[in-house]
């Protein structure tokens, strides 16, 4: 054990798969925990390392004894809306009891956290693009709340361990990412109009469409992860960063980009707009550029076609 250990939860998730390869390439030795909810082994099946060990286990019980660990990335939970309604209680207590888990893990060992949190904490924002310091406009009685809030009390949590035992806890909210390993049944605008384009249907489009969003490529949204990881305690212990893409656009404008990309003759239809759907996304990302001199370099159709190649193959 002369490398680094690393503990990911959600290992097998699309975000954690993307984190577990660049742990491996970065030298260290990993360990996935996943309980298989959402992550697929697939996203795991490609690597080869005697430096790495994948575990099934659910984060929402205490993580497994192990004789070291030096970093722990918190990246379980459900993200997708159609998991919002049918696994409310698994979504809210893995964000919570998981979260608390995963800092009592790094709280043995001395080891520093990541917590993955989400622009979802913003709610339907009033404030445009949003940064770290705003305290958002959340439902918390609505379709998205187990979500939101539990990611909102899993930050909470970290500020806890980190006032009372000193916990180095760091926290990104992540901006909507998308890739390869993304699922296609996922339920989030890009895996949807990729698999309808693909299937040649009609993409659907909810509402008008000019609500907005910035897409981030996960390549991208794994760096800035990263950056914030490995940063000297005293700039990022206790933090939080908004990780994500600055380029915004309205879900109709998209939707165009996405045809134009796989080169299909599928038109757009439109449906009713969810309940408490954010109408604006943008992240201020100027907090995280100025300490780490971090952004994001893959533009959006560079970035969808590399997702397509990978949904042609899957699908």
């Amino acid at each position: 054990m002369s490398r680094p250990h690393a503990v990911v939860t959600g290992g097998a998730g699309f975000l954690g798969s993307h984190l577990v390869d660049t742990l491996l390439d970065d030298g260290y030795h990993v360990t996935s925990l996943d309980n298989y909810g959402s992550g697929r082994p697939e996203n795991l099946v490609h690597v080869e390392s005697d430096r790495f060990e994948s575990l099934e286990h659910d984060v929402r019980d205490p993580l497994p004894d192990f004789d070291r660990v030096d970093e722990v990335y918190h990246m379980a939970s459900r993200a997708s809306p159609e998991d919002f309604e049918s696994h409310a209680v698994e979504i809210a207590l893995t964000n919570s009891e998981g979260t608390r888990n995963a800092i009592e893990c790094a709280l043995d060992h001395d080891a520093t956290v990541l917590l993955a949190s989400t622009s979802e904490v913003y709610g339907d924002p009033e404030v445009h693009p949003q940064h770290e310091d705003y305290n958002g406009s959340v439902n918390v009685r609505g379709p998205r709340t187990p979500y939101d809030e539990s990611k909102r009390f899993g930050e909470a949590l970290a500020v806890a361990y980190d006032q009372q035992y000193e916990v180095d806890v760091r926290t990104v909210r992540i901006f909507n990412t998308y890739g390869p390993r993304m699922r296609p049944d996922d339920g989030r605008v890009i895996p949807n109009f990729l698999s309808q384009a693909l299937h040649g249907d009609d993409l659907t489009v909810y509402g008008d469409g000019t609500q907005t969003r910035s897409f981030c490529y996960v390549d991208d949204l794994i760096g800035g992860i990263r950056a914030v990881a490995t940063a000297d305690r005293s700039a990022a212990a206790g933090e939080v960063f908004n990780v994500g893409n600055t380029d915004e656009m309205e879900i109709r404008e998209l939707a165009e980009v996405v045809l134009d990309v796989v080169d299909t003759e599928s038109g757009i239809t439109h449906e009713p707009l969810p309940e408490d759907d954010p109408q604006v996304r943008r992240p201020d990302i100027s907090k995280i550029t100025a300490e780490f001199d971090w952004e994001p370099a893959v533009p959006l159709r560079e970035g969808l076609s590399r997702t397509v190649a990978d949904y042609r193959e899957l699908l």
